[in-house]
């Protein structure tokens, strides 16, 4: 059975001493309660809930999977009651207004709970994460009668919500929703369609479930200027909050998946099903994305969950497992073998987990901030910037992270060889499980499309422009420093970073100029940019963490070897992970004529 242990250590790191969280708190009067203590507790209990209850369920949930039987959904065994367990602590509501019963600590915590609760039971966690994106749309675009009704129960989790987008003939091409949202005298729509790939869209947790539902009016614009957002609960909600008669929204189907098996991905039907139009109409895709960035930046953690649990799975082995004899010499001669842990190779893959699920974490709460400061900014040219950043940091956090997430689970495969492909020791479904991940809330190339595309070239590089002043402004600090060990110590990482981050502009500068010629420069490049990117700004955080990591070893702490290990590791991701930008840096500025040469009969192997 796989054990999972919450990393508060490294958790308090980032949030304590790499952030400064609770000097950011003290800024904002709605979070002065938020105090060390307080999250420690946070930290404590959420990891005792978790370990004991959610990843025991983790293997057997995959096992048995979720049942569907005449349009029901049966979760498997254990879930239903550890999710009583979840809203009956409080911990659904953690991050959410306290008007609506929640309460009202920072989106930055709700993220310490986010990444314990996901990395110890993934596929259960989507079942209230999904709830999540579904409030902050309400919160965000609702009306006070719409909220009134609906985030009450969202925030105490008696119901669930989900977004429903996806349908059979379009992706992320939103354009093609045929969804109909006809209007009625009394303010209501009835909706008829027929959504795919819905997350939780179906379950035994709720007696209710707020779906949140793109559809087009009969008299709306073509393709996306057309698409309005609707509120369409399973169940019809009375005037006095209770539940009500069947709304005819019903499950066609849920997903025979490659994993996340315990997670419910329904195929959900509207069949003249009352609606409750958000916002204006119209303007649906643009609301959406207050959905989609709270989804993408929780399929983020995902990447970083996937790498965390692959290492906790993979470092026990390769301490414990037996074979062949070190290269530069015996080091357990009292064994038949020495550990595996001894050989290069295997450190290789050890440190690369080490290195993106410590990067990744802090990439992710570094976001948090953002979004903290976004929440409470009162000043409309401060949310602008700082809206611009958080959607400049978004695509790269949803696709880099998902994709080194996948990369760590199939390295952690690869450490136990054999075994890792075998079902007992877990890995197989941590692959498994993370492969959906890059595919979710925009595919690996849509995210790499909507970095350049939109974020860069469309704005110009302005968001880019500020983050790269802001990197270059830290290497300028820690290359001026009259401390000359502490100087020499950072050389390591200020100039390879440095240089990396000039490069990246003089880069995006190129390809702007380039796609103004010929646009398949943008989809030949997109992808290799994202990740390209996103190698640069974990180096960023890495160098950041050794900088830290540095002050307090020359204080020399009880715990001092916890401080050498991330110099260490920074040491390894500036040697061995950050030089792949050089490949990127040539693929991504390749001609795309090599893509486009060939004819499509071409491509045919009859």
């Amino acid at each position: 059975m796989i054990n999972y242990t919450a990393p508060a250590a490294d958790i308090k790191f980032v949030i304590e001493e790499l952030f400064d969280f609770y000097s950011h708190y003290k800024k904002y009067p709605a979070f002065e309660e938020v105090t060390p203590d307080l999250v420690d507790m946070i930290i404590t209990e959420c990891a005792k809930f978790c370990e004991s209850e959610l990843t025991p369920l983790y293997q057997s949930g995959d096992k048995e999977g979720c049942q569907f039987d005449n349009g029901k959904v049966t979760t498997p065994k254990g879930f239903k009651e550890a999710y009583q367990q979840y809203i009956e602590g409080g911990w659904h509501g953690l991050s959410h207004p306290v008007e609506y019963g929640g309460q009202g600590l920072p989106q930055s915590v709700g993220l310490i709970r986010t990444e314990i609760t996901a990395t110890s039971n993934w596929s259960w966690a989507m079942y209230s994460g999904l709830t999540l994106g579904a409030m902050n749309t309400l919160l965000e675009h609702g009306s006070d009668e719409q909220k009134v009704t609906y985030l009450h129960k969202l925030t105490s989790g008696e119901w669930t919500g989900t977004m429903c987008l996806t349908e059979a003939q379009c992706g992320s091409d939103l354009g093609q929703v045929r969804t109909k949202a006809v209007p009625n005298d009394d303010g209501s729509y009835d909706v008829t369609g027929s959504k795919i790939f819905i997350s939780a869209g179906e379950h035994d947790f709720t007696d209710n479930i707020i779906h949140i539902v793109l559809a087009k009016l009969p008299d709306a614009p073509k393709g996306t200027k057309g698409i309005s957002l609707f509120i369409v609960p399973k169940m019809k909600v009375n005037a006095d909050g209770s539940v009500g008669e069947s709304n005819h929204v019903t499950c066609g189907s849920i997903e025979d998946k490659m994993g996340i098996k315990a997670s419910s991905t329904a195929v959900i039907n509207f069949d003249n099903a009352k609606g409750y139009l958000i916002g204006e109409a119209n303007k649906g895709l643009e609301y959406m994305f207050t959905f989609m960035n709270t989804a993408r930046v929780g399929t983020a953690m995902q990447g970083v969950c996937s790498a965390e649990l692959a290492y906790q799975i993979s470092l026990p082995y390769a301490k414990e497992r037996l074979s062949m004899r070190s290269l530069s010499g015996t080091k357990c001669p009292d064994k038949v073998a020495d550990p595996i842990i001894v050989h290069p190779d295997v450190r290789r893959m050890l440190l690369t987990q080490k290195a993106i699920s410590e990067g990744g974490r802090a990439m992710i709460f570094y976001t948090g901030k953002i979004v903290d400061q976004l929440e409470q900014a009162t000043d409309e040219e401060e949310k602008a910037r700082l809206d611009d950043q958080l959607g400049f940091m978004t695509p790269i956090l949803k696709a880099f992270l998902t994709e080194l997430g996948l990369e760590s689970a199939n390295l952690g495969v690869q450490v136990f060889g054999g075994h890792g492909y075998i079902k007992e020791w877990g890995l197989e479904q941590v692959v498994r499980d993370a492969r959906i991940s890059t595919l979710y809330e925009g595919t690996t190339g849509i995210q790499g499309l909507d970095l350049l595309g939109r974020k860069i070239l469309m704005q110009r590089g302005r968001s880019l422009k500020a983050f790269a002043k802001e990197i270059l402004t830290f290497c300028k600090n820690h290359s001026m420093i009259s401390d000359n060990v502490h100087k020499r110590r950072m050389n390591k990482f200020i100039w390879p970073l440095s240089k990396a981050v000039v490069n990246w502009q003089q880069y995006s500068l190129r390809l702007a100029l380039r796609a103004r010629k010929n646009r398949d420069v943008v989809g030949s490049a997109s992808v290799d940019y994202l990740m390209y990117s996103g190698y640069i700004t974990m180096a960023y955080m890495w160098a950041m963490m050794a900088q830290k990591a540095n002050e307090k070893i020359a204080e020399k702490p009880d715990n001092i070897e916890f401080y050498k290990a991330k110099v260490r590791t920074a040491e390894f991701y500036f040697e061995r992970i950050l030089p792949r930008i050089k490949t990127l840096s040539t693929t991504m500025m390749a001609n795309p004529k090599s893509l486009m040469r060939l004819d499509e009969d071409s491509f045919s192997f009859l």
